[in-house]
């Protein structure tokens, strides 16, 4: 979706309501579900076509990938509860080959599961496997491996490196996805061809070239793709024979977009009934999208709800925006809330109960109840002890350098962080340029100041740093640690290089030949963790803790008295924190925890004492 730039909804007169759908009233007829038999879905001038009849599809967006597998099917009892009869999904490409050839489909990467549990529960599937989708999430779905290679341009048919690795992927999972499409059967009433390729460049042959890679391996379509206006009338980009779905349109946009799309739907690709939130802003963003729909509605418009559950950025999935120019990054919180109308635990909103009526009253068909919440467990407060350094589990071997360079080329390492260091002679004035995305620089052992790529009053962004002269005229150990958010997600800064990209000056002279040491904070290096030996008091520590469950079920982890870092829960990794806000509560699932104790693992990349961790009400803390 089009993160950066939001089209309000505007307020029309039904006057001006005049397509022929309007004719298509909600009749009080049950629409019509996936039975396990074959169907037809086709594209009929300006209606989808279900079997021969007209059909409007309700859908709304969720991802398996931010949800755990064990509260899949009360996310999706919630949407149909809310008078949906379809469930769109984005499939994250990085999230199923972190690594080139190496594919993971287990857990919530089993996204089969997720589409044949929609079938279970009498919902229909609009799948957007990308290989591009945006979403908020890492580089926008495609893996950072990618950037490995020094000259790969991202979504370009022309690039052999990119073209071969998406060649791959669709390869791995279109065997996968053929039998659960409509006319074989299963739910998928079509596939979407990328995502929002207008707001990135212009060439229909790369387009073509996706699609005629889903044909090869035997998916035929329906295709569509999703687009924003103003960028498609200015680039052009459109499928030949692809349903058009237009993010954040009304009737008269929809019946615009229709010129380009003559012969087929045109569409809400996405309505958004929340918004997403980066860290440093105020508060939790929110919209409100209640009267845009009647409008769609009414004039017969089929809609995809962007999202009606958000879910969670687990891990370090979560993306990042930035302008054109790189400038003003904003990376995207852990949560991902979004403000939708079924919050992040699976809860019901306000705005939930809004939509529910509207959809409801606009079929005539009585809707499911709405499903009772999940179980909400209750941990006592717990206070953590020291447990480990990271400056003691760096690699035992260092990469040799003679200037910085990204972690994708030096290291082949994605994310995570990563330690630049050098024995230099005394200096007061020290430059770092190409921060991505958070640099803390330590002069013998001692924090000496940050420097960030996130603009705030609060932080330091200037990439200059004075050092205090200690009196000492011996050579200083200077050690730079540098954290990374994940890479830009949209626009055509897409795919940023992480780690430390320009270069260092000490009293305006350019500092050389670093020991760069890689530290992924993957599963493998959190289970090898070396631990203290003694009181460890150097910034840059592990902390850790017994959680004592009381009852089981998700719970909230304030950790308002911390600064900035990552916890794990039993080995799962829920996130990143950081004291700037908005977000100050991690969501745990229960199904990663038991009764009784749990243990809590903490990284703090500044604070030296541990602080009280509690049980939280929800993501803000609040009652």
């Amino acid at each position: 979706m089009k993160r950066r730039h939001f089209i309000q909804f505007t307020l029309l007169s039904a006057l001006a309501w005049d397509r022929h759908i309007l004719a298509t009233p909600s009749t009080g007829v049950p629409t019509p579900t996936p039975d396990g038999k074959p169907h037809r879905f086709t594209l009929q001038h300006h209606d989808f076509m279900l079997d021969g009849k007209p059909f409007q599809i309700r859908s709304g967006e969720m991802h398996p990938s931010r949800i755990p597998a064990s509260h899949w099917q009360h996310r999706i009892r919630m949407a149909k509860a809310m008078g949906l009869n379809t469930i769109a999904i984005y499939i994250m490409w990085n999230h199923l080959e972190r690594e080139p050839g190496v594919f993971d489909f287990s857990a919530n990467r089993d996204f089969t599961a997720f589409i044949k549990l929609c079938q279970q529960e009498g919902m229909w599937v609009y799948l957007r496997p990308g290989p591009y989708i945006c979403g908020e999430w890492d580089m926008g779905g495609l893996p950072p491996y990618l950037l490995r290679h020094p000259n790969i341009k991202l979504r370009d048919r022309h690039d052999a490196d990119y073209m071969a690795a998406v060649q791959r992927y669709i390869a791995a999972i279109a065997p996968k996805i053929a039998p659960l499409m409509i006319d074989a059967g299963g739910p998928i009433l079509m596939l979407q061809v990328e995502n929002e390729y207008s707001s990135f460049a212009a060439d229909v042959g790369y387009l073509q070239a996706i699609r005629d890679l889903w044909k090869a391996h035997g998916i035929d379509g329906p295709f569509s793709i999703s687009d924003v206006l103003p960028d498609l009338k200015r680039r052009h980009a459109y499928l030949p024979g692809a349903a058009l779905g237009l993010d954040s349109a009304e009737p008269p946009q929809l019946r615009e977009g229709a010129h380009f799309a003559p012969q087929v739907p045109t569409w809400v690709g996405e309505a958004y009934p929340g918004w997403l939130t980066h860290w440093g802003e105020h508060e939790l963003a929110h919209k409100d999208c209640a009267q845009a729909l009647r409008r769609i509605i009414a004039a017969g418009y089929s809609f995809n709800l962007y999202v009606v559950h958000g879910g969670t950025n687990f891990g370090l999935s979560a993306g990042a925006n930035a302008d054109d120019d790189g400038s003003n990054f904003q990376p995207v919180i852990t949560s991902y809330d979004y403000g939708a109308p079924i919050d992040e635990r699976g809860d019901p909103t306000p705005a939930y109960h809004v939509l529910r009526e509207i959809i409801g009253d606009a079929t005539g068909n009585a809707l499911p109840s709405i499903p009772p919440p999940c179980p909400k467990g209750l941990f006592a407060e717990a206070l953590p002890t020291p447990f480990a350094s990271l400056w003691d589990n760096l690699p035992a071997t260092p990469v040799q350098t003679h200037a910085p360079a990204s972690n994708e080329q030096l290291l082949q390492q994605n994310q995570g962080l990563v330690v630049y260091r050098k024995r230099v002679n005394r200096g007061r004035h020290l430059r770092i340029d190409g921060v991505r995305d958070y640099a803390i620089v330590h002069v013998d052992q001692a924090e000496r100041g940050s420097i960030s790529r996130v603009r705030d009053a609060r932080l330091h962004s200037s990439p200059d740093l004075h050092l205090t002269h200690t009196g000492s005229d011996q050579p200083m150990m200077l050690d730079i640690l540098i954290d990374s958010f994940g890479h830009i997600n949209f626009g055509p800064q897409i795919g940023d290089r992480k780690g430390l990209i320009g270069s260092v000056h000490l009293d305006g002279r350019p500092l050389h030949d670093w020991q760069v040491y890689g530290l992924p904070l993957d599963d493998a290096f959190i289970a090898n963790l070396k631990p203290a030996l003694g009181q460890p008091e150097r910034p840059g520590l592990f902390f850790q803790a017994n959680l004592h469950l009381e009852k089981l079920g998700d719970v909230y982890v304030d950790m308002r008295a911390w600064t900035k870092g990552y916890v794990w829960i039993n080995g799962h990794l829920l996130g990143r924190y950081w004291h700037i806000g908005p977000q100050q509560c991690l969501y745990c699932p229960a199904e990663w925890l038991t009764v009784g104790d749990n243990r809590m693992l903490i990284l703090d990349l500044h604070q030296t004492h541990a602080a009280p961790v509690r049980c939280a009400d929800n993501l803000m803390g609040s009652a």
